[in-house]
């Protein structure tokens, strides 16, 4: 029963500018095509005093396997080369992987620089980085790319590993990046992934026009470059504070990183060639994001995968927020749907959880009513438009806090199998239960409205691209699926 009153608070630090960003994008067309007509639902209350933000969501055909993997088949594999951000389009469905070329470098290169030795922590400043690593480091897959190694006390590669002029490093830097994109065309050609992310500083013609060559080896692979740029101080320094807390600088006393990464953007602006109109003549396809997202340009964009690209890098920014989670209030044991009430226990919960959060977002000790306000603003509240989700949000309802009611946030539909238990179901469908139990994110609910977990991801496509947008603390009071 616990487990059902888990809630979470979850840190993000990446999504939009306060402005709406401006875009030139030649005739690449970004209308919504997602929004036509809507599941058949059960009914659903009504709050006149708070906005009701509805989602269109798009009906789909039966989920099959096929249908799955043809969302991964179909068209041309995409490749995306940083010349610095990455938009993950796993939620989509696709299967994407970052190939990151730093991380190669730290597991891979001899250390610049000679490495902080304490008798705790003893190992030789001659061992190569990946000899070294038990007993100063461990090596841990980030779960969409090359591994990161972490637990290393400071940087292995200062600032002169990126001196454009060395020509020793500059050859073993082109070398990791080459060796990195062909680990991640082997990925693409062998694995079954659909979307891969060069994740390096590829910020000269001399980087991008190798990457293309070896890209034009392949068949039905698409590469767009993406292209960084920050004018404004304060952006660049949040920038700055973010690449901080990297691998590369962890452990390491915060003036020495600051000094040692200030040198390398030196080094780095010292090779640096913005993509240019000779290579727009030559055929590249890229985006580049100013500012974070104030300002994208497009060129040479065609096809679904690099269009959806473009709008998601339109949404990102940097600004740092919180997103709490919660499933609703408790109501009733293992029945699927339906709107019941809470039971007391659910309300009890759910004046809890309320008081948790409001005292949180709203310091104790402040007594100035418009403070009180400004604190508030800082905070949205979602929820879906089922009785238990509303009623476990009743402290926010009191027209003081900014309250949405979004009807896609609801819980999956069972179809015929709707208000029923699974042991309910397994005895009066047993078909439908075995159909069900071979493979649950493909299973559709047979019946008018009936949907697959597949169907719900789809439908909250909307409401993912909406949380990289908002820059407000957000609090999400849904289902468990």
């Amino acid at each position: 029963m616990r487990s059902a009153y888990r809630f979470i608070a979850k840190r993000l630090g990446t999504p939009p500018t306060g402005s709406e960003p401006s875009i030139n994008i030649g005739s690449l067309d970004l209308t919504d095509t997602d929004a036509t007509s809507l599941f058949p639902r059960r009914p659903t209350p009504t709050h006149s005093n708070r906005p009701h933000v509805d989602i269109p969501v798009s009906p789909k055909t039966r989920a099959t396997k096929d249908a799955l993997s043809m969302k991964n088949e179909l068209g041309p594999k995409l490749v995306i080369v940083m010349v610095k951000d990455t938009p993950n389009l796993s939620w989509c469905g696709f299967k994407t992987k970052v190939f990151n070329v730093g991380n190669r470098r730290r597991i891979n290169v001899p250390p610049t620089v000679t490495p902080n030795i304490n008798e705790e922590n003893p190992v030789s400043p001659l061992l190569h980085p990946s000899d070294a690593l038990g007993r100063r480091g461990s090596i841990v897959d980030n779960g969409g790319g090359s591994p990161t190694v972490l637990g290393r006390p400071g940087t292995l590669h200062d600032s002169s590993f990126f001196d454009p002029t060395n020509k020793e490093f500059k050859a073993t830097r082109e070398k990791l990046a080459l060796e990195t994109l062909d680990e991640l065309i082997d990925w693409l050609k062998f694995d079954g992934g659909k979307i891969a992310i060069h994740d390096a500083t590829n910020s000269t013609v001399e980087r991008r026009r190798a990457v293309m060559d070896r890209i034009k080896r392949e068949k039905d692979i698409h590469v767009v470059f993406i292209e960084s740029i920050c004018t404004e101080g304060e952006v660049l320094e949040q920038n700055i504070r973010m690449k901080l807390q990297g691998p590369d600088y962890l452990h390491m006393p915060p003036e020495e990183a600051m000094a040692d990464f200030r040198a390398r953007m030196t080094n780095y602006e010292r090779a640096y060639e913005t993509i240019s109109d000779k290579e727009e003549d030559a055929g590249i396809s890229y985006i580049k994001i100013i500012n974070v997202g104030k300002k994208v340009i497009a060129h040479n964009i065609h096809g679904y995968l690099p269009s959806q690209c473009v709008f998601y890098l339109m949404q990102i920014h940097i600004k740092e927020r919180t997103l709490w989670l919660s499933r609703h209030a408790y109501n009733r044991v293992n029945r699927i749907g339906g709107d019941p009430p809470l039971t007391p226990l659910g309300a009890r919960y759910a004046k809890a959880m309320n008081k948790f959060v409001q005292e949180h977002v709203v310091s104790k000790q402040e007594t100035d009513p418009e403070k009180i306000a400004a604190q508030r603003s800082h905070l949205q509240i979602w929820s879906s438009t089922l009785l238990r989700a509303l009623t476990s949000i009743g402290g926010f309802e009191d027209g003081n806090w900014e309250v949405y009611h979004f009807k896609v946030l609801g819980e999956i539909f069972a179809g015929i199998c709707e208000d029923m238990t699974y042991g309910e179901i397994a005895s009066t469908y047993p078909e439908i239960w075995e159909e069900r139990s071979k493979n649950k994110l493909l299973f559709r609910y047979p019946g008018p409205g009936g949907e697959s977990y597949l169907d719900v991801i789809e439908r909250l496509r909307p409401i993912i691209v909406e949380l990289e947008r908002m820059e407000n603390d957000i609090m999400i009071v849904t289902h468990q699926v």
